[in-house]
């Protein structure tokens, strides 16, 4: 039976008016954030499994709002940069109990994973401080290729329709594949969004009204996107480099998991060198397979870059790189949750979301292609991230299930 929190009856009526609403309020709140917590610890998947879950527990057996208002909320946050589903249970937060709330939500949500992937970077480190092989990860490396290649395709049947889509993804991944710098993706991802935009007359036009714009958290997010790169440039200190390196990423980045993980390839390893294509794989794998958001993969990311510092200067750079990638799609969300009903009806801001979601299938792409290149000429390896993406595709087998499956293997077959 779902728990409730009704106002007081009998002698408790007789109290001044919303003397009684603060505990009550408190109570509702802390079951709030038990169930953030437990779907933190149960959520595997990913966004669309994760949006399946916050409709059970939050429309069908907590009544905080409608299956509609969820879904147009998941639209919202698809619109944005950021970890979809990561924003929405904060906007949910939000529109519960305001920012304070917000924050714990966001925070109780993305601790679980963030801890896994913080010591699986340790792990991998201690393991190769320690002169141990990591032949058990050995299956795991080209299965984490295969998690990859599926993710863009779910996103392109999902989004690719028509010829100037396809032609915006080729793009992309051309550009993304011979160009593997950290600025290309933005660049590639915000024109394909302009290109598309210019086709709004094609849309339905909706009857508009006057936004109503509060500024607050959008000049919040740009002041430290501008002070980030600049206290990064002038003090060349690691953990505020990758603070900034995340930060950005996680303002740019749409489509979720699937499109973060080549940007973290192109500027993380091929662009950087933090870490090799043999360390980041097993990262990503591990991220695809654990409960929560998928981007906690920039914890894993944030360890191996501070490997040098070991052991504290490893938690600052997952803390860092954590806070990095979470925090500007919070406060795009808290900015655009308050005008979304009049933002929605232009037809330019529903426009552009095509080319956004080609340009990010297209990077996917080329990230994909440029890890099956780092496989070469291991036709065995090639032929497991090929088996890996065909069981995604034809069977129900669960990714975790998969992975474990590969790391069973790599113990097994020394």
């Amino acid at each position: 039976m779902a728990e409730s929190v009704r106002p007081p009856e009998g002698p408790a009526a007789g109290l001044p008016q919303g003397s009684w609403k603060r505990p009550f309020r408190q109570i509702r709140y802390f079951i709030f954030l038990k169930d953030v917590a437990l779907l933190a610890l149960t959520a595997f998947g990913g966004p669309q499994v994760h949006l399946a879950l916050f409709h059970k527990r939050f429309v069908e057996k907590r009544g905080y709002l409608t299956g509609a208002e969820l879904l147009e909320l998941n639209a919202l946050c698809q619109l944005l940069p950021g970890p979809t589903s990561t924003q929405t249970i904060t906007a949910l937060g939000f529109k519960i109990g305001g920012p304070n709330l917000a924050y714990l939500t966001l925070l109780v949500w993305v601790l679980p994973a963030v801890c896994i992937m913080t010591a699986a970077g340790m792990g991998l480190d201690y393991l190769q401080e320690h002169h141990l092989g990591l032949h058990f990860v050995r299956f795991v490396n080209p299965m984490a290729v295969g998690f990859m290649a599926y993710g863009g395709y779910v996103l392109g049947r999902r989004a690719i329709q028509g010829l100037l889509a396809v032609g915006l993804l080729m793009a992309s991944a051309v550009l993304g594949f011979w160009f593997p710098s950290p600025w290309i993706s933005p660049i590639v991802i915000i024109l394909a969004g302009m290109i598309t935009a210019l086709n709004y007359r094609q849309l339905e036009a909706m009857p508009k009204e006057p936004m109503q714009i509060r500024w607050a958290n959008f000049i919040l997010w740009g002041g430290v996107f501008a002070g980030a790169a600049l206290l990064g440039a002038l003090t060349r200190y690691r953990p505020l480099l990758l603070f900034e390196n995340f930060y950005r990423n996680g303002s740019l980045v749409f489509g979720g998991g699937q499109v973060l993980a080549p940007m973290l390839y192109n500027e993380f390893v091929a662009f950087k060198h933090y870490l090799t294509a043999a360390e980041f794989l097993p990262g990503l794998a591990v991220s695809q397979v654990i409960p929560g958001p998928n981007f906690s993969i920039s914890a894993y990311v944030g360890v191996l870059a501070m490997r040098h510092d070991r052991p504290l200067g490893q938690l600052l750079g997952a803390a860092f790189a954590v806070t990095g990638i979470f925090l500007p799609g919070t406060f795009l969300i808290f900015f655009v949750y308050r005008f979304w009903n009049q933002l929605k009806k232009y037809r330019g801001i529903r426009a552009s979301l095509e080319g956004i979601n080609a340009a990010s299938i297209g990077l996917t792409v080329a990230a994909t292609l440029r890890l099956l290149l780092a496989l070469w000429p291991n036709a065995w390896a090639i032929g497991i991230a090929a088996a890996t993406f065909a069981m995604l595709i034809f069977t129900r087998i669960p990714s975790y299930a998969i992975v474990l499956l590969g790391l069973l293997a790599g113990l097994w077959f020394r």
